[in-house]
């Protein structure tokens, strides 16, 4: 169940709602004038999301490579990974 609070508990209750946002992973739904205004997250939480959301964009790119042809054989592409292995690059 989400956990919505007002922006009056944002300011006055900051270290609780922060103590709770690390421990539980979970965001906090601050409402302003009983209206939904922000979402409130950790940093740890945030990161992952948008790793998420950057993993999920390359994986469309990369279905969007295969259905316009633009592809190689895996054995090509792992010598050239173990290429740029060996010369540090990766």
């Amino acid at each position: 169940m989400p956990r919505i609070q007002s922006s009056t508990d944002l300011r006055n209750k900051y270290n609780e709602i922060s103590t709770y946002c690390r421990e539980s992973r979970e965001p906090v739904f601050i409402t302003k004038n009983g209206k939904g205004d922000l979402a409130v997250m950790s940093i740890e939480m945030f990161e992952m999301l948008n790793g998420k959301i950057e993993l999920y964009r390359l994986l469309d790119e990369g279905q969007a490579d295969v259905k316009a042809g633009r592809t190689r054989p895996f054995e090509e592409t792992f010598h050239d990974i173990e290429r740029e292995m060996a010369d540090e690059r990766i």
